[in-house]
């Protein structure tokens, strides 16, 4: 998909120039304005901005937290971004237009879409090569993988389906079936289930991971607000299983749902068109990313409350969290 943004993440420890101390430094990728903006989730603070190639969106990091990874999907690039002194100090080979990746369980691994050629391409980060493209549906977005590893889901947005593909292999061993223009894929932490967004049919499939039906599609009412306008996109649950959020887009608002019954318990008012979400590792808080209104949102996870929101660059797309203090 060309217009709009999405996709969020975990991550790494780091002392940034002009921090107070060691803390969770949220990354978050600002698509128009080609820069990613460092924030202290302590102080809630911008520390840092820095410069990035053209439209980045997806953003990962490393699990050891020494680099941020950046889809800059106009130069057809993944740029590396060292954490300690905020500067690129590589690029690995998305393809054309990578939009969204996921990082394998044990970081070697980087699973990446690429919207213009219908591809999934797998790269190997230690030798910056190129191991598999895996041929997808029309526009691939959203993608997740497993937590033991053995199986990644790509979406394609046009083809409306979540493939499902064994890492071993590289090849897809199941197709499913979901509603229009799927943009995410978030795995249960017990890799029970997967959950797949879908932005204009207004849901949220939950896929059984092990027959790979669908099991369960989660909808969303909001007073006062038109149907059309609730378009999910980022999905994170909870380290429990217990509770997912999932930002609804053009409604302004995160939805929180009861991993286990479905139910949607609360709508979290944020900023202008969220689009992707992250935890801090402790899992206190989660964060939004909201395009339109050029901000993000901290929400405390034990109360479901906005506790503020911070000003970053144009049209924030994607956020990630050093994974320790």
């Amino acid at each position: 998909m060309k217009a709009g943004p999405l996709v969020a993440g975990t991550a790494f420890a780091v002392l940034m120039s002009g921090s107070p101390a060691f803390a969770y430094m949220a990354y978050v990728s600002n698509e128009k304005d080609n820069t990613v903006t460092v924030v202290d989730t302590d102080t809630k603070e911008v520390v840092k901005t820095i410069k990035v190639g053209q439209r980045p969106r997806g953003i990962t990091i490393s699990h050891d937290g020494k680099f941020v990874y950046v889809c800059a999907s106009d130069d057809d690039n993944i740029e590396i971004i060292d954490t300690v002194t905020s500067e690129i100090v590589g690029s690995l080979p998305s393809g054309p237009d990578p939009e969204l990746f996921v990082l394998s369980p044990d970081g070697k691994t980087l699973y990446v879409a690429n919207e213009d050629d219908n591809l999934v391409t797998v790269i190997d980060i230690e030798s910056k090569k190129v191991l598999a493209e895996v041929p997808v549906g029309v526009e691939p977005e959203g993608m997740g993988v497993s937590h033991d590893g053995k199986t990644m889901v790509n979406t394609s947005e046009t083809t409306n389906m979540a493939h499902f593909i064994d890492t071993g292999t590289n090849e897809i061993t199941d197709n499913v079936l979901v509603d229009s223009r799927p943009r995410f894929a978030e795995f249960k932490p017990d890799d029970s289930e997967v959950w797949v967004s879908a932005e204009i049919g207004g849901t949220v499939s939950v896929i059984d991971n092990a027959t790979r039906q669908v099991k369960h599609k989660i909808t969303f009412e909001i007073p006062g607000l038109r149907a059309e306008s609730i378009q999910p996109v980022g999905i994170r649950i909870t380290d429990d299983g217990k509770k997912a959020y999932v930002a609804l887009g053009p409604a302004n608002r995160v939805a929180v749902v009861n991993a286990e019954t479905y139910e949607v318990e609360k709508y979290v008012l944020v900023g202008q068109r969220v689009w992707q979400l992250a935890f801090t590792p402790d899992q206190k808080t989660i964060i939004s990313t909201n395009g339109i209104s050029n901000d993000i949102t901290f929400i405390d996870v034990a109360t479901d409350e906005p506790v503020q929101s911070v000003t970053v660059g144009a049209l924030p797309w994607g956020v990630v969290v050093s994974p320790t203090k």
